[in-house]
């Protein structure tokens, strides 16, 4: 049977929302490695609707020449939505009954994992179902409050990913996750 594989880019204070805002800086051949392989491990991919529009927007435009552009335009794609009714990007199939049946119905199907890309709502709800086999969570070493407006304590405003939080995090993260030099988020 499959195995639904999820990897999300995190931060320290558990911020998963708009990663382009503050990711970029610690991408690294060793992180680069660790999506290689997970695409390389998946034959499908499982993403949430704002993921599809935001993957959409940008990787059909992508030649081979750039890395995961032919993976991530090439291969199935399930998109899970109550609001879109077309899907443009090639290989995307649109899920929009009951997640869960078409999950279990993908997971029988022969092949590699179904790979999920950042899409929060979509691996809470498949936790919550118990339909996630990995949860793949890339931790990096900063703190970042709001990004995009919104936080679960309620707080809204800036990025606070100063060098001293990127500091205290150094002894404990992963060595793929290094800073390329200080500078706020935000900036």
């Amino acid at each position: 049977m499959r195995k639904t594989v999820a990897g999300m880019l995190i931060t320290l204070d558990g911020v998963v929302e708009s990663p382009e805002k503050w990711q970029l800086r610690y991408f690294d051949d060793e992180l680069g490695e660790l999506i290689d392989a997970a695409a390389s491990e998946s034959d499908a991919i499982l993403l949430g609707r704002r993921t599809y529009e935001e993957f959409a927007a940008f990787w059909p435009s992508q030649g081979s020449d750039e890395p995961m552009a032919d993976y991530m335009n090439d291969t199935p794609k399930h998109i899970v939505s109550t609001t879109l009714k077309e899907l443009e990007w090639n290989n995307s199939t649109l899920v929009s009954g009951d997640v869960a049946d078409t999950v279990e119905a993908l997971k029988r199907q022969p092949g590699k994992n179904l790979q999920i890309y950042g899409s929060p709502t979509l691996v809470r709800s498949l936790l919550g179902a118990g339909l996630l086999d990995e949860l793949d969570l890339l931790v990096h070493p900063i703190v970042v409050e709001a990004v995009s407006g919104s936080s679960r304590t309620g707080r809204t405003g800036r990025c606070s990913g100063s060098s001293t939080h990127e500091r205290s995090a150094q002894a404990s993260r992963p060595s793929g996750m290094r800073p390329r030099g200080p500078r706020r988020v935000d900036e």
